[in-house]
């Protein structure tokens, strides 16, 4: 049982196991009628040991002969015989009967193994080899079938048009660069969506639709951070929408102004997300360095990057917060957020993706920004739902999380009556969903029509604050379908520049009298209060 040079050669070590080769030589030897189910192509026969793959050989014409398919047998030719393989035969068919293994399970990891060797030697790359061999090292490469295996070699090949990484990685590099090309579930950064919702929960899928340029990839940054870095669980983003550097200087920019991370971090520091890409920062004394009109510390004429970023840690203690904090980010690659920015992607490449990291990171939340038609079928509303039913189906089968945007039309529909009639092209989509909020933001003008409360059911409700900040905005978020059951209203104020979302009660319209007459949300006849 020795193996050639040339053979060795071959393979890496890790994709070497002789051991399991003669059990399952032993197994067919043992019950050679199942080698009409459990059989290899010659293809996929990537025996390490050259005496193993003649002991197949002559399994195929000899004692399984009667019960291999004869187009695999066509073709493989005709084995070695001698009294040493006898011998080796009856060797390993008493091994195999007194281990007693199953031949199905002996049979799923030979034929993963063998599979991986095809594609490794198949590999046109050293970069797809190593790709190839890491799939052995997946957390999860175990409970893998072979179908699914074959299905995540497949997408390593099908990466044209796809960039990855992961957003946490290399933080403050990117920064220093200075130019930027059915039990509850884990927490919301939202408590009353965390309760009507019973928390985010694996096995389900959810949808938040917004207009165009409303910020719904922001706010599955938002989510996605939370998820990481406060309840510490892995997460994948698949985007078609913005890049793997906007997204990353999103998240600096969420991580930055948030006041969950900021404790993981052990800095309060409040940064817009353009002062962040302009590289904008305030000394600590303005007599030390020359400032532009806004106070920011000026970079000299013909001063390099390094040098500058120098000058930044030596005169102001708001950069030095800012590297602490994109430190702290780059730290945490226990949690991290996985990224993929995807273009032309079919379903099977979405379903491919998703698979892929579930087994090689052990992902279980993953958002989908945004949720549109399968390349192939543009422009068909149902083609969304089958999308949807694809995303739903994975969420189902592999306990996963899966949260997606959608597009809202530029309806005149008042933000708080949002109804699924207000999606773009892809209203049946609600059908599949197991959650779906409809978000719009509410025209300063009618500011004065809502009010809102941060307990349902209260008399205490609160009018809407105007603010000077035009980058303040208040949306209205209807829960539009809920299978946990409630479907509140509700009332958030952002902030996209720092992407900060606050959650601040239910909304509702204030009560109006048949002739027009504005009243205040208590009753009429106690309070007799008219305006």
């Amino acid at each position: 049982m020795s193996i050639d040079n040339e053979t060795e050669s071959k393979y890496p070590k890790e994709l070497k196991n002789v051991k399991l080769e003669y059990a399952y030589i032993g197994l067919l030897l043992e019950n050679p009628k199942s080698i009409s189910k459990y059989y290899l192509s010659f293809e996929d026969s990537q025996f390490s040991d050259p005496m193993a793959m003649n002991l197949y050989k002559s399994i195929l014409f000899t004692e399984g002969g009667r019960y291999a398919p004869e187009n695999i047998k066509r073709d493989f030719s005709y084995p070695k015989t001698s009294e040493e393989i006898y011998a080796l035969k009856q060797k390993l068919k008493q091994e195999a009967i007194r281990t007693n293994y199953s031949i199905e399970a002996v049979y799923t990891k030979i034929k993963k193994l063998f599979l991986l060797k095809k594609y490794y030697i198949k590999a046109p790359t050293k970069q797809f080899q190593q790709e190839v061999l890491e799939i052995k090292s997946y957390k999860r490469y175990k409970q893998m079938t072979i179908e699914e295996l074959e299905s995540i070699i497949s997408q390593i090949g099908i990466k044209r048009g796809i960039s990855e990484g992961r957003l946490n990685s290399n933080a403050t590099d990117f920064l220093l660069e200075g130019e930027n090309s059915l039990t509850s579930g884990i927490s919301l950064p939202f408590p009353i969506l965390t309760e009507v919702f019973k928390g985010l929960r694996v096995g389900e899928t959810m949808a938040f639709a917004m207009p165009s340029n409303s910020g719904k990839s922001r706010f599955t940054i938002n989510l996605a951070a939370h998820i990481a870095f406060v309840e510490k669980k892995k997460v994948l983003i698949i985007s078609n929408e913005m890049s793997e550097e906007k997204m990353k200087l999103c998240l600096i920019t969420t991580i930055l102004n948030n006041p969950e991370m900021q404790q993981e971090f052990g800095q309060k520091i409040r940064k817009s997300e353009g002062e962040i890409l302009e590289f904008k920062f305030r000394p600590d004394d303005k007599k030390k360095v020359k400032t532009d009109k806004k106070g920011f510390i000026i970079k000299e004429d013909g001063e390099t990057q390094e040098k500058f970023v120098e000058r930044l840690k030596k005169y102001s203690t708001e950069f030095r917060q800012v590297i602490a904090a994109t430190d702290w980010l780059e730290n945490q690659q226990d949690t991290p957020i996985c990224f993929m920015h995807v273009s032309d992607c079919t379903n099977d490449d979405l379903y491919k993706i998703i698979l892929d990291y579930y087994y090689k990171e052990g992902v279980e939340y993953v958002f989908y920004d945004t949720l549109k038609n399968d390349i192939q079928h543009i422009g068909d509303g149902e083609e969304i739902k089958k999308t949807a039913t694809v995303l739903s189906n994975i969420a189902q089968k592999y306990k996963m999380f899966i949260g997606s945007t959608l597009q809202l039309l530029e309806s005149t529909t008042a933000p708080i009556n949002l109804t699924i009639n207000d999606m773009a092209a892809s209203r049946t989509v609600k059908e599949v969903l197991d959650t779906l909020c409809l978000f719009k933001q509410i025209n300063n003008q009618s500011y004065a029509d809502y009010e809102y409360s941060e307990i349902e059911e209260s008399k205490q409700y609160k009018d809407i604050k105007a603010y000077e900040d035009t980058d303040v905005r208040y949306y209205a978020c209807v829960v539009d379908k809920n299978r946990a059951g409630a479907k509140p209203k509700l009332l958030f104020k952002l902030n996209l520049a720092y992407n900060e979302w606050f959650e601040l009660g239910h909304l509702r319209m204030k009560q109006k009298l048949k002739w027009g007459c504005k009243i205040y949300a208590e009753d009429i006849f106690t309070k007799k209060e008219f305006f």
